[in-house]
């Protein structure tokens, strides 16, 4: 199989495992078992430290629901059919959301990169906009804190997939200025100077352009967000980077040993830098024993497409298969399992929250459902003996500190040189 089908073929893959994983999570809604007082101890922490979710894709829901229309789908009333909105995000105790702006892995093949991500910023700004009395945009750290102490839930916005810069610095500085505070290296198509998770390596790491990359980010003030690249860029950004870095949705891979969750001697290298592993909810990256169901669902497909089988076909065949072998479900309890792991390899001050709802929709864990559900993940923590400044550090403090080190570097390497110019036409021409 040549390099450009296998990378097609481990998409697709990707795709029909979240498909199924959606399908068990809608047949197993049910509520987690949660002890009445640890629940009432927990949104008593949250209501002093607001839960701040690095990762939530509902611009993204707006843009491809309504239209980006706010008439449409008003998030101040009730939208049972997202994970998000106003009342539900005030009952999850949040303090701080950074809005994801989703830009599409076909839009490098179309050119559209930069105005996808243009288009999804400017959703995320109008929605900010548009309930003053709950949203306020946030740039820094210090902001955040401000925000939280009005009432009203910070919002910030990090744009999910580096070829959205479409190998300009100048387009990553001009994204800084709109008000993104991260850059998602990769999504899951490998790019000119960094490989994806789910795609074919070229370069077995980070290329020198992509090390130019990390560092006006950290020049700028701008968080290099390592969920979704290879672990061997996961290393290079470790490397390379001057600043404390974040996994915005990322799970352990040791207890789930998928590409897109961090492995273990990356976990051990985060103390010395100061980033956050925001722990990711979605199924397809925390169910346990969804990495081997996931391997037979492959070798299903591979025997399928020896056959010879056209597409209906073949989606007929798996679609029977998973409805005899359905996939593995995910708990709260599971989710504190990958924190628990975090915990015991990085430590308590390396792990956030980023929950990747509304990117989703329909796929979730048994207990939370949506931006409402926080406190019951923060009283099973409790249940495991974690103390109220374990509480307080997952649900903000942390990221809050590696987000002030972050501005504490940009001011310094700001003070010491200019905007970087690297050669960006000789990156364009590699073929």
């Amino acid at each position: 199989m040549d390099k450009i089908m296998k990378s097609w073929y481990r998409h697709v893959l990707f795709l029909l495992v979240i498909a199924a994983a959606r399908a068990s999570a809608v047949s197993a809604q049910q509520n987690w078992p949660t002890d009445p007082a640890l629940l009432a101890r927990a949104r008593a922490i949250l209501a002093k430290t607001p839960v701040i979710d690095s990762h939530n894709d509902l611009p993204s829901e707006i843009l491809e629901r309504a239209g980006g229309s706010l008439d449409v789908i008003d998030v101040a009333k009730s939208q049972p059919q997202l994970q998000t909105d106003i009342p539900r995000m005030r009952a999850g105790m949040m303090g701080a959301q950074f809005w994801s702006a989703y830009v599409e892995n076909d839009s490098i093949r179309t050119g559209a990169a930069l105005r996808v991500a243009l288009r999804q910023i400017d959703m995320a700004r109008r929605l900010t906009d548009r309930y003053p009395a709950d949203f306020e945009r946030a740039l820094t750290a210090s902001d955040i804190e401000r925000i939280e102490k009005t009432g009203r839930i910070a919002s910030l916005i990090g744009v999910e997939g580096g070829h959205a810069i479409e190998n300009s610095l100048s387009a990553l500085r001009m994204l800084y200025d709109l008000g993104v505070r991260y850059m998602t290296l990769t999504h899951n198509t490998t790019l000119d100077w960094a490989d994806a998770a789910l795609d074919y390596p070229r370069h077995h790491g980070m290329t020198q352009f992509g090390d130019s990359v990390v560092l006006e980010m950290n020049r700028l003030g701008m968080f290099a967000d390592i969920s979704h690249v290879s672990a061997d860029v996961m290393r290079d950004v470790l490397r390379v980077s001057k600043a404390p870095v974040m996994f915005s949705h990322s799970s352990a891979r040791a207890l789930v040993d998928h590409p897109r969750n961090v492995p273990d001697d990356v976990l051990r290298m985060l103390p010395k830098n100061g980033g956050v592993v925001m722990v990711n909810f979605c199924p397809c990256f925390t169910a346990p024993g969804i990495d081997k169901w996931g391997t037979r669902l492959d070798s299903l497909v591979s025997a399928l497409r020896a056959q010879g089988l056209g597409r209906n076909a073949l989606n007929q065949r798996v679609a029977d298969w998973q409805k005899q072998n359905p996939a593995p479900k995910v708990t709260v309890g599971d989710i504190a399992n990958h924190i628990d792991h975090i915990k015991q390899v990085a430590g308590i001050d390396h792990i956030g929250i980023g929950s990747d709802f509304d990117g989703i929709s329909g796929d979730h864990p048994v207990g939370l459902d949506d931006v409402s559900t926080y406190p019951v993940l923060f009283a099973e923590l409790l249940k495991r003996g974690y103390s109220e400044d374990d509480l307080r550090k997952i649900a903000g403090l942390n990221i809050l500190r590696a987000m002030h080190q972050m501005e504490d570097v940009s001011a310094r390497l700001r003070a010491e040189r200019g905007p970087s110019l690297g050669d960006v036409p000789a990156v364009r021409a590699r073929t």
